[in-house]
């Protein structure tokens, strides 16, 4: 990815500021896809392909900005993921024993 913004002269606008805000404004695009369709089944088996390729394409560009935002900030994403993993599954296994949880 740092390649690539390098090569199409992004860097000048991935700052701290402005990244979080393009990601803001992918995830609403994401979010408009979903937003008159009401619930929709796993694996969106009544979508049509174009349909589909639209999902793809706005999913990429939230994960595209994400990976860019966490560069920028000097975040390994993989490793912050992973230890966010462990955190929630601590927290469920904590719930759990004091009963909030009643389903698994």
């Amino acid at each position: 990815m740092a390649d690539f913004t390098k090569e199409k002269d992004c860097d000048q606008f991935h700052s701290h500021k402005n990244l979080p805000l393009a990601l803001v404004g992918e995830v609403g695009e994401l979010s408009e896809i979903f937003q008159w369709r009401g619930e929709v089944a796993r694996g969106l088996p009544d979508w049509r392909d174009e349909e589909k390729e639209h999902l793809r394409e706005e999913l990429s560009d939230v994960l595209l900005y994400l990976v860019r935002l966490s560069d920028v900030c000097g975040v390994d994403l993989g490793k912050a993921s992973m230890r966010k993993l462990v955190c929630l599954r601590e927290k469920k296994e904590k719930e759990k024993e004091i009963g909030v949880l009643k389903n698994d």
